[in-house]
């Protein structure tokens, strides 16, 4: 439904769908070649642990623990990830590095992938990596500078990070807020020339329940609750790409539309980030 509606992103991960996901994407990807995707290393597929136990690319006690990104399970992983999308993946992002991860050990743990990566990037098996987060920044564990540092240390000035993800939201407003001020994940990432990949936003379909008739009123009010709050995500100083997911038609042009749509002014975010606070 999206490729047909002129998407030309797709992103997954191995662990969605029970395991399936990258499976049933690389379906669209052979029809629609100018789609261009992004996949996930980090989340053990439990269909794929006895896999990756016999391979040796982890023990069984890192593959119980469900989340990993040592070097051999990341070289094993994007090779899985490209048989089963069945091309090279223009973007592989660390799925939730600050999964039990202490700030202390961050550097070290993203240096170690992000090397990985590095390599795959130099044998051809991936275009590029980045990291999506959940709680990485707003938690502290991480930052710009950080990523940058460690990319630097694993591939030196002509390192391949080129993309962050993270939760933008009216539930999720901080990093906007932030930026109107000039500061924060998404100046830094503009500022370096990291794509800025918004999730979750309409925080799993409940931010439209959320909207009054006072706020749409204050962002756009010509607009459905749900257009309104894309809106705000998509005008976000440094946002590069919205993250959609849906299964109804009427939803996907409806966001089409919002996307599409006007620029929300700096004063509109502003007004909007005072309102409702951070």
């Amino acid at each position: 439904m999206a490729a047909q509606s002129g998407a030309d992103w797709l992103d997954t991960a191995p662990n969605y769908a029970a395991g399936l996901a990258e499976q049933e994407v690389s379906q669209v990807l052979a029809r629609y070649s100018h789609v261009r995707v992004s996949t996930k290393v980090g989340f053990i597929p439990v269909p794929d642990r006895q896999e990756i136990l016999g391979e040796g690319a982890l023990t069984v006690s890192e593959a119980e623990s469900g989340h990993n990104l040592s070097p051999d399970y990341v070289r094993w992983q994007v090779a899985r990830s490209r048989r089963a999308l069945g091309r090279i993946p223009d973007l592989v992002f660390l799925h939730n590095p600050e999964h039990n991860c202490p700030a202390e050990q961050a550097n070290e743990r993203l240096y170690a992938a992000f090397a990985a990566l590095e390599q795959a990037c130099a044998d051809g098996e991936i275009h590029a990596y980045g990291v999506a987060t959940w709680s990485g920044f707003s938690r502290g564990v991480f930052d710009i500078p950080t990523l940058l540092g460690a990319a630097f240390r694993a591939g030196g000035p002509g390192h391949h990070l080129r993309a962050v993800q993270l939760p933008l939201s009216l539930v999720h407003l901080a990093p906007i807020a932030q930026a109107l001020e000039g500061k924060g994940v998404l100046a830094d990432a503009h500022a370096a020339g990291i794509a800025v990949f918004a999730s979750a936003p309409l925080h799993g379909g409940e931010v439209p329940g959320m909207v009054t008739r006072e706020l749409l009123d204050l962002i756009a009010p010509d607009r459905s609750p749900a257009q309104a709050a894309l809106s705000v995500v998509a005008s976000a100083p440094g946002v590069r790409r919205v993250l959609l997911s849906t299964m109804k038609q009427e939803h996907w042009a409806e966001a089409v539309t919002a996307l599409d749509g006007p620029v929300l002014s700096r004063e509109t975010l502003k007004r909007i980030t005072d309102v409702l606070g951070t």
